[in-house]
């Protein structure tokens, strides 16, 4: 298959083609390593390809996805036997020695996984600008950031590599790279899909695993091939009643939106922004929803939010790289890890067991008090990103001078509205509705809902695509046609 013809097709339109035996997983295969070194020079989002897939062909037709061509993002997908270095300098080299459970789940789905996508030293910033592999470019416009940490897997899918990709979110990492590059991203509620077997949670229960898509039924698709509990897992979300492939194509009902236009800790809405969200609101009024301006609390003030934060992550990011250090005998110095990381590192080396301890609280605070919210509405709107993707290169400076609590305090400035979520454990996706009229620029749009409330959002991401499509914007940096359109 060229890759002109490849790069039309979403992840369940190629599967079906391989069904019904007009092109093989090996044809695909091909055709996305095409597509890799036609754009990748460009943006920088493939870290490394692999040239056969471990294991047998996958059976035409097993599942919706069974053949087609996917991407792991460089830590949380460990695949026995491959590198997963997690975008460091510390960890450059690790081999996983076996497969987690994610990763079986994904050979199950038939995915022909042939390489692995770029993501933030850590996955510890919004934008994806490894020391270790270099920055990762937005499709759309070279000189701006893809977003992070899962950076590298929202550019390559935006660009053609791939359908969808594998990617991870603690604080946005998903619903970010989807905002900045023009795709469908979901954040799964916590415990839907297994970490384990090597651990139980991410982050305290922050992170979660998920995909990045051109198409909302791929990402349904995904979602229903890698959810459900494993044994010993801390706590899991109750099963759906029916796939979420099928929820796609269903009607969402009359839903009660309440629509937060500015963000929690003082950071404005930039114009272009604002504007989208107005155009969002409008047309959800349209489809027939009751849309209204809501007032949504966290139950704690910004400054206790931020630190509390700040202690979850860098005392669980402390002990990684404390794990990685001894593994690998390396010095735990700005020889191997970035300023931001390492200053995140000697933070949470402070952080106490008591302090740990009341961050969780503060957690479940913010899960209360979000969760109240959603026995006033159904949906939650509000922008994913306050603005449009930075400049590559924006946060290299304020790295270097600020400590642990004050990267974090800058990450959740530039990026406010996604974090709740992942403190409360409820699910939300970012929806590429709309475009900058001046710079031609994505603008994701934001939708929660309850805990374990998937099927609804999907429900109303289905409408949405059918109601204002996406699906024919293309980036400038584009596998079938790099002129782009």
């Amino acid at each position: 298959m060229r890759v002109a013809e490849y790069v039309t097709y979403d992840a369940v339109g190629l599967a079906e083609l391989v069904a019904a035996g007009e092109v093989t997983a090996a044809e695909l295969r091909a055709a996305a390593l095409d597509a890799t070194r036609a754009v990748d020079p460009q943006i920088n989002a493939v870290v490394e390809t692999w040239q056969d897939e471990d294991g047998d062909e996958p059976q035409p037709g097993s599942t919706p996805l069974a053949g087609v061509p996917f991407l792991v993002k460089d830590i949380g997908a460990a695949m026995a036997g491959r590198r997963m270095e997690l975008g460091s300098r510390l960890a450059a080299g690790h081999v996983a020695r076996s497969d987690s459970f994610l990763a079986l789940r994904l050979r199950r789905a038939g995915l022909v996984t042939f390489g692995r996508t770029a993501t933030s030293e850590m996955a510890y910033s919004i934008t994806t600008e490894p020391v270790l592999y270099g920055a990762t470019r937005n499709p759309w416009d070279p000189e701006r950031s893809a977003g992070g940490s899962s950076g590298g897997a929202g550019a390559a899918v935006a660009a053609g590599v791939v359908p969808l990709a594998h990617g991870t979110d603690a604080a946005g990492s998903l619903r970010l790279p989807a905002a900045y590059n023009g795709l469908f991203g979901l954040k799964p509620t916590r415990g839907r899909v297994s970490l384990g077997p090597d651990v139980d949670e991410l982050f305290s229960g922050l992170a979660v695993p998920g995909g990045v898509s051109r198409t909302v039924r791929d990402s349904a698709a995904l979602l229903d091939q890698i959810r459900g509990p494993e044994p010993g897992d801390p706590y899991a979300a109750q099963q759906p009643s029916r796939p979420y492939a099928e929820e796609v194509a269903r009607h969402p009902g009359r839903l009660r939106i309440g629509v937060l236009g500015q963000a929690w800790g003082g950071r404005r809405t930039s114009a272009p922004v604002a504007d989208a969200l107005s155009r969002t609101a409008a047309l959800l009024a349209d489809l027939g929803h009751q849309v209204e301006e809501a007032e949504v609390g966290l139950g704690v003030g910004w400054e206790e939010y931020v630190l509390a934060n700040a202690r979850l992550f860098t005392a669980n990011l402390a002990a990684t790289v404390d794990e990685l250090a001894a593994a690998f005998g390396r010095p735990v110095d700005s020889s191997t890890l970035e300023p931001a990381t390492l200053a995140g590192y000697h933070y949470g080396q402070r952080v106490g067991g008591t302090q740990l301890v009341a961050a969780l609280a503060v957690r479940n605070r913010v899960s209360r008090s979000l969760a109240r919210s959603f026995d006033a509405y159904d949906i939650l709107l509000t922008p994913t990103a306050p603005e449009l993707p930075t400049p590559l290169g924006a946060y290299t400076e304020s790295a270097r001078t600020l400590d642990g609590l004050g990267w974090i305090d800058t990450v959740f400035d530039r990026a406010p509205f996604t974090m709740p979520f992942n403190m409360a454990g409820t699910p939300a996706m970012s929806v590429p509705l709309t475009a900058d009229a001046g710079t031609g620029l994505p603008i994701g749009m934001q939708f929660a809902a309850g805990h374990g409330l998937e099927g609804r959002l999907f429900r109303l991401a289905g409408q949405l695509e059918q109601a204002s499509p996406w699906a024919g914007r293309i980036p400038a940096v584009w596998a079938g046609n790099t002129t782009g359109r």
